[in-house]
C-alpha cells in the first residue's frame, strides 16, 4: 500500500507546517520529529508535511541554521504519544535533513521562497500552516519537491523511543551584535 500523499500538480494541496527552528537535534538524523519534545502539541496537528526553517535570533545563528531551509518531511505519520511530553513522535515517507546536520547543503529560504520568507520573518510568527496565500503555497510546493525522492524516516514504525523529554540542551547562543534584531 502506497501511503505517499499526492504531489504538486495533482490538484491536491498538502497541509504543510512551516516553523522556525532554533537548534539542531530535533528531528534527529533518522527523521523522528519530536524526539526531544520540540513543538509539543503542534506535532499532533493535522499536517501532511513539515518544513523546518532557521529562525533569525542568536541561537539559530550560533548553530548555522538561521534563515535556511533546515529539513523537509513529507507524508507524516504520528507514532503515538511515545515521547515523555505526551505528544506524538512524527516520522515521514520522505525525510531530507540539510547541513550542518545532514549531507546536502542548506539553502536560504529567501532564495527558494521569497514571499514565504518575507511573511515568516516579518514579525514574531513561530509557524505558518493554514493561512498561506496562493504565491506562498506555490513556493511551499517548490520546497517540498526537493524532498520527493528522499528516503523514508528510518524510524518509521519503530517501537517506543527513549527521549530526553525536553528540547535538546542548547549551546550557549552567540552574543547578539549591537543593532541586530533576533
Amino acid at each position: 500500500m502506497d501511503r505517499r500523499p499526492e504531489r504538486a500538480g495533482s490538484g491536491v494541496v498538502m497541509r504543510t507546517l512551516i516553523y522556525k527552528r532554533t537548534h539542531k537535534g530535533d528531528p534527529d538524523p533518522e527523521g523522528r520529529f519530536g524526539i526531544h519534545g520540540c513543538m509539543k502539541r503542534v506535532r499532533a496537528w493535522p499536517f501532511e508535511a513539515v518544513i523546518g526553517v532557521g529562525g533569525i535570533g542568536a541561537e539559530p545563528k550560533s548553530h548555522g541554521l538561521d534563515r535556511k531551509v533546515n529539513w523537509i518531511g513529507i507524508g507524516a505519520h504520528k507514532t503515538g504519544a511515545e515521547n515523555r511530553d505526551g505528544w506524538p513522535i512524527v516520522t515521514f515517507d520522505h525525510f531530507l535533513l540539510f547541513s550542518p546536520e545532514g549531507g546536502e547543503p542548506a539553502r536560504e529560504l529567501a532564495e527558494l521562497a521569497p514571499a514565504l520568507a518575507a511573511r515568516l520573518y516579518e514579525n514574531s510568527k513561530h509557524f505558518l500552516m493554514n493561512d498561506l496565500r496562493p504565491l506562498e503555497q506555490g513556493e511551499v510546493e517548490k520546497i517540498l519537491a526537493l524532498a520527493e525522492k528522499a528516503p523514508l524516516s528510518s524510524a518509521d514504525g519503530a517501537g517506543p523511543v527513549t527521549t530526553s523529554g525536553g528540547c535538546v540542551p542548547r549551546a550557549p547562543p552567540a552574543k547578539s551584535i549591537k543593532g541586530c534584531s533576533s
